[in-house]
């Protein structure tokens, strides 16, 4: 799941960096090639500016929770998908994962019984067989009055199986493999096989399949609209009119007004 935007250029990450997502000290890094660092983009939904993406975000509510636990490099990439989830759902929460340094807040939560957090990863390996639940067991938390919390690692295949293999905080909780048929619209970076969806495409499915129907089509909907209106910018392309997607969008904020 790479990608070509536009232009490139290399930039050192500093030795001690701060965390993207919460702002604290971060451990040493390793240099980072950023994509794209020389297109003007939009300080709000970080598209190029061309196309901006900002007067087609529409706010949802959902039953069900999302936790991000992503890859340090992720952070830096504007196709990244995972923001698009918190535009979309306010409770989302984002983490950053180091091997040697969990975050403070993410172990604190996975504490509180308010939550039942189920980690979104493929059933394939026999070695946590028994940690595998279906669906039901999230209508059973929701029966139990407690919220579900989707678990997502965000980033490449390898990244996400590594942060599985080496977060010793994660192996005690459920494991939740999203079964679909769906393929994947992403048209940013060239996945392994057309089954991967990216991470805003699983957590649409995820809110669909567990009954959050209003959320998972407004996030979808945003999806189509951050695909389509990248793919133009990468061709310098400027949208003369919104698509399907978009229409359905702003006909959305109008209604919420």
């Amino acid at each position: 799941m790479r990608d070509a935007i536009l232009s490139e250029t290399v930039h050192p990450v500093k030795t001690h960096d701060h965390d993207p997502a919460t702002g604290h000290l971060r451990p040493p890094g390793r240099e980072f090639k950023a994509r794209g660092s020389f297109v003007e983009r939009c300080s709000g939904c970080n598209l190029p500016r061309l196309n901006c993406l900002c007067p087609y975000r529409v706010t949802a509510r959902s039953v069900a929770r999302f936790w991000l636990l992503t890859h340090p490099l992720e952070h830096h990439k504007p196709t990244n998908t995972g923001r698009l989830i918190g535009d979309v759902l306010g409770t989302t929460e984002v983490f950053t994962w180091y091997r040697t340094v969990p975050d403070s807040r993410l172990l604190a939560l996975l504490e509180d019984e308010r939550y039942a957090p189920f980690i979104i990863f493929p059933d394939d390996q026999p070695d946590y067989a028994d940690r595998v639940v279906g669906r039901e067991a999230v209508e059973d938390a929701k029966i139990q009055r407690r919220i579900p919390v989707f678990i997502i690692l965000d980033g490449t295949w390898r990244q996400a199986r590594r942060i599985f293999r080496k977060s010793p905080y994660l192996d005690g909780l459920p494991v939740l493999p999203l079964a679909t048929q769906r393929l994947t619209r992403y048209r940013l970076r060239k996945p392994a096989s057309s089954a991967h969806l990216c991470t805003a495409e699983v957590a649409a499915e995820l809110l669909r399949q567990t009954g959050d129907d209003a959320a998972a089509a407004v996030l979808d909907d945003y999806f189509d609209a951050f695909n389509d209106s990248y793919a133009a910018s990468r061709t310098h392309h400027k949208l003369e009119r919104p698509t399907v997607a978009m229409q359905r969008l702003l006909q959305r904020k109008e209604r919420a007004f």
